[in-house]
């Protein structure tokens, strides 16, 4: 989807506005633009992640009939694999932007799961108090300006008892290297492909390096938070969420992540096959593995890149 300038103007000036634009404007080329599948990878993954936050031991509601909502789904990528691995008998995707609840619907047809789509605002949910079971999210809280209208929505629609897991959102730190990692890569592939030996296999055409500015432009607009651990468990307590807990995980795998997603965005689509993506996905599932049966018990904390949260409503 083309972005007027007068689009893209207003945007850089208003976040929710530019997550609107931004993410209509990459709803068709979301999945494929950051590896998303609906495939055992990425069930897995998502499952994974649930898991890691909320170990099954304390999981506690039915979860298999849990009618559960997802905040800012984009495509669907969180709770469609969460639905196939079990969690989740009836799903709603929501987002700001209709492109992106469009596709995350297409996409749950598709997986022939029960779910439909709203757009919606996450702090200002159209749910009725009380009325669902799970609410989960993944990379969506650094996209909200008011993470307190959040939670407190958030405690509102949840039945008593109810809870939610947020997943995939920078810490402070770890966001800082990753940001820093990716800069570097995109600056050195960027100038290594222009060159006369490289150029015709590996150079993105003009057209495309200017659409990649101009994303990276609304990038820097949507991403509003980066979070604390400890001070993100607080948000939500103060709005009366209870049994609130965080963990992070990806240290080493983000700074091998980073750099390996911005190289693949810097390059033709077609310069890169599936040994590449093996050899990626492998190496980052080696590295994710070793940080978090290891590191994550000698590093502190704040240091890795995603923090999840998770906590009941009262």
């Amino acid at each position: 989807m083309a972005i007027s300038q007068e689009q893209f103007d207003l945007a850089k000036v208003d976040p929710k506005l530019a997550n609107i634009v931004y993410h209509d404007w990459e709803s068709e080329s979301y999945d494929q633009k950051w590896s998303i599948s609906y495939d055992q990878r990425c069930v897995d993954y998502a499952r994974n992640c649930f898991d890691h936050a909320v170990p099954r031991a304390i999981q506690g509601v039915d979860l298999a009939q849990a009618k559960v909502i997802e905040l800012g789904s984009g495509t669907g990528f969180f709770l469609l694999n969460l639905m196939q691995s079990g969690i989740g008998g009836t799903g709603i995707v929501t987002d700001l932007s209709s492109g992106m609840v469009s596709v995350a619907v297409r996409n749950g047809k598709n997986l022939d799961l029960n779910v439909s789509g709203l757009v919606a605002d996450a702090e200002h949910l159209p749910f009725a108090d009380s009325s669902v079971d799970l609410v989960v999210g993944h990379a969506v809280l650094h996209h909200v300006p008011d993470l307190d209208a959040l939670f407190a929505e958030v405690n509102r629609v949840l039945r008593p008892g109810g809870r939610f897991v947020f997943c995939g959102e920078p810490t402070q730190k770890g966001d800082v290297i990753a940001r820093a990692l990716s800069r570097l890569t995109w600056w050195t592939s960027t100038r290594m492909t222009r060159l006369p030996m490289l150029a015709e296999k590996w150079a993105l055409p003009e057209h495309e390096l200017t659409a990649s500015s101009r994303e990276a432009a609304l990038e820097s607009v949507v991403d509003i938070h980066t979070f604390d651990p400890d001070q993100l468990a607080r948000v939500a307590l103060r709005n009366g969420s209870i049994d609130v807990s965080t963990v992070t995980e990806e240290l080493t795998a983000s700074w091998f992540g980073w750099p390996v997603r911005t190289f693949e965005a810097s390059v033709r689509a077609d310069a890169l096959g599936w040994g590449w993506a093996n050899f990626a996905f492998g190496t980052w599932k080696r590295l994710e593995s070793l940080d978090r049966n290891l590191l994550s018990k000698i590093v502190p904390d704040e240091y890795f890149y995603n923090v999840c949260i998770t906590g009941v409503a009262p």
